[in-house]
């Protein structure tokens, strides 16, 4: 059974969706692809060609910042190629995959609003 909060962060996901595609030019397929787009901001380097490996280190300075936002993730410091490190501050909530999902949706629809200081409602 969907809930009213289940619509409500389908409908503000969709919004994020189509701002990215608005600001971008091309709208992410899926949760993976915004995860990349958020570690490339991270990263702070600028768009270029990433190995598969670079891309899930990506993904995983996505899921660290983002779920730094609820005190799960600190930044431990900056490599010399000036690539993040995080440590694990907290244990997570044992989740299922939707649960898991919703809970990184959240914390991205949150990340654009403090970060960009934009409204998804």
């Amino acid at each position: 059974m969907l809930l009213k909060k289940d619509l409500d962060l389908d409908l503000r996901w969709g919004k994020l969706l189509i701002g990215l595609e608005n600001l971008l030019g091309k709208k992410p397929s899926d949760l993976n692809a915004v995860l990349f787009i958020i570690g490339v901001q991270e990263l702070g380097q600028g768009s270029r060609t990433f190995s598969k490996e670079e891309k899930q280190d990506l993904m995983h300075i996505a899921v660290c910042k983002v779920l730094s936002l609820s005190e799960f993730y600190r930044l431990n410091f900056i490599d010399q190629d000036g690539w993040p490190h995080w440590d694990l501050v907290k244990e997570l909530p044992h989740l299922d995959a939707a649960e898991q999902e919703k809970l990184l949706k959240l914390h991205i629809l949150e990340y654009f609003e403090k970060e960009f200081e934009i409204q998804i409602n």
